[in-house]
């Protein structure tokens, strides 16, 4: 297994030389013959598909993940159009962050240059395999891509159409790889691909990243887990409060910016909780609660566990507490949050700030839902995942994130 993962990233390696230099022209006209070549072979896009969530439906997946895996005539289409939105955007590589004539007369530049090989393991969503590939043919970087057993049948389809895409255009197909073996073995290698691998990112549930961080000796961008909070402090307008966390919770709860925990300020706790359950409830989303929020909302409320306020359900169920104060929402977020996305729901000025400043996280809102931390949502085009560490890129990681620099020096002979 290690010895086939290896020859990908030797090829991989080695197109990526040449993908360094290839103009932004030629990288856009790629891009767009593969949005064409994806919307064109649908068809066979959506068969796969089916046969990934046959054996997921066989193997008692829930229904919230299903949603994660499925496709379907719309999807592809939006996928095809994320990669045209690739398109429009400036290319990241051959910027100039600086540039300075020292004494000596040498002209000494900071220049944006791709970061050369990255290597992706994710899960369920076959979206990913398209908006990674992609958004690093833009950047300039070859990909390796390895995703799980849930998607396979997709991803291979997918992966062979984009392939097929570049060769058409003259390019070398090996600047976008898929392992098509979903064992552990295959991870466990690309973990230590360090002759090859420039950088590997993890994409989904916290096992997974955990697993990644704790072996791997290629550098590791963290990226993904998302314990997501809510906060409705005591000024908050609790009309608006109700569309957030409902947004926040069950517009899509099987995403990471889903929100996962429910803080509730004492002042407004016994009106606002009832409001809320009554608009959860019509989204079937199960509430476990502290013991003041079962007081308010009855015994069909679960009591919750410590270990509930620090799960990522990734489902309809939402972990609830009533806090004493801002500070100890504040301290709650700190201590459970996995510094993805947390929002407060406030009209005290003085408050929010203290929240946005106060609450260790990639993306921080006031008055808006935790779905908005989205690298389309935020500009940047799809993301390659959202970074909660804070070295080398945080939040939703797009095109500039998946560069380095390098300085480039012009002389005229000069000698030290």
């Amino acid at each position: 297994m290690s010895a086939t993962v290896h020859e990908l990233g030797k090829r991989a390696k080695a197109a990526a030389y040449s993908l360094a230099l290839l103009p932004t022209n030629k990288k856009n006209s790629a891009l767009a013959a593969i949005a064409d070549a994806l919307e064109a072979n649908t068809a066979a896009v959506l068969a796969a598909n089916e046969a990934d969530l046959d054996a997921a439906r066989e193997r008692g997946t829930s229904p919230a993940m299903l949603d994660r895996l499925k496709l379907d005539e719309k999807r592809v289409k939006d996928i095809a159009q994320a990669v045209r939105h690739i398109i429009t955007l400036d290319d990241p590589v051959g910027r100039i962050l600086e540039g300075r004539t020292i004494e000596n007369g040498l002209i000494i530049q900071k220049v944006t240059v791709p970061l050369g090989v990255a290597g992706i393991i994710y899960e369920a969503r076959p979206n990913v395999t398209v908006d990674a590939a992609t958004l690093c043919l833009k950047s300039g970087n070859c990909c390796i891509l390895r995703g799980g057993k849930e998607a396979i049948n997709s991803n291979k389809v997918l992966m062979q159409t984009m392939r097929t895409a570049l060769e058409q255009q003259g390019l070398d197909p090996d600047i976008m790889n898929l392992v098509e073996d979903t064992s552990r073995e295959s991870s466990a290698a690309m973990m230590k691909m360090n002759e090859y691998l420039d950088v590997l990112i993890p994409r989904g549930g916290a096992g997974l990243i955990r697993s990644v961080v704790q072996n791997a000796t290629v550098p590791v961008i963290e990226t993904g887990t998302g314990n997501c909070h809510v906060f409705v402090d005591a000024s908050a307008d609790l009309e608006m409060a109700v569309r957030i966390i409902t947004n926040a919770k069950a517009q899509r709860p099987s995403v990471c910016n889903a929100a996962e925990n429910l803080l509730v300020h004492t002042a407004v706790a016994n009106e606002f909780l009832p409001m809320a359950k009554k608009a959860l409830d019509e989204h079937s989303v199960e509430l476990r609660g502290d013991e003041q929020t079962v007081e308010i909302l009855g015994s069909d409320v679960k009591a919750a566990e410590e270990a509930d306020y620090a799960t990522e359900f990734l489902d309809y169920v939402l972990a609830v507490k009533v806090v004493e104060s801002i500070d100890e929402a504040i301290a709650h977020i700190n201590r459970y949050g996995t510094g993805h996305s947390e929002s407060i729901v406030t009209s005290d000025y003085a408050n929010s700030q203290k929240f946005l400043h106060q609450v260790d996280a990639a993306a921080v809102y006031v008055n808006a839902s935790t779905r908005f931390t989205d690298g389309g949502e935020f500009g940047l085009g799809a993301e390659i995942g959202i970074s909660t560490q804070k070295l080398h890129a945080r939040g939703p990681m797009g095109l500039q994130e998946l560069t380095t620099h390098k300085y480039m020096i012009y002389g005229s002979g000069q000698i030290r």
